[in-house]
């Protein structure tokens, strides 16, 4: 097997690095060997210098939507995505919501659901 052929065989895996804001979002595809890493991989494609917000101790990452782990290994045609930290909680936005409509008399105070117009008051 000639040098460059090597070469090719050992840079096999075809990746996307994603990663966006509501403004700016970018998408980079890169060509890594078999056992890159998600972190190498994330490092090689040049994103880190794109968004200097990211860092990767604090923002969770992804392999298709799905949570993963700086060290795992990737396969071809893999897609990373790197996350954006919450802003808040959804639980907690949704229980406020929910208290909210109780004060307004929007909710039942019992059910906590919409307020039935044919239910007897008490």
């Amino acid at each position: 097997m000639s040098e460059k052929a090597t070469e090719q065989a050992d840079k096999a895996n075809q990746i996307e690095v994603v990663y966006g804001v509501p403004n700016k979002q970018k998408i980079l595809a890169i060509t890594t060997s078999n056992a890159t890493t998600v972190e190498q991989a994330i490092i090689e494609s040049g994103m880190l210098t794109l968004f200097d917000e990211i860092d990767l101790t604090k923002n969770k990452v992804g392999i298709w939507n799905r949570v993963a782990k700086l060290n795992d290994i990737l396969e071809n045609g893999d897609r990373i995505e790197i996350y954006r930290p919450l802003l808040a909680d959804p639980k907690e936005v949704r229980k406020r919501r929910a208290e909210k409509a109780k004060l307004e008399g929007r909710a039942d105070k019992v059910t906590g659901g919409r307020v039935n117009s044919l239910r007897k008051k008490d």
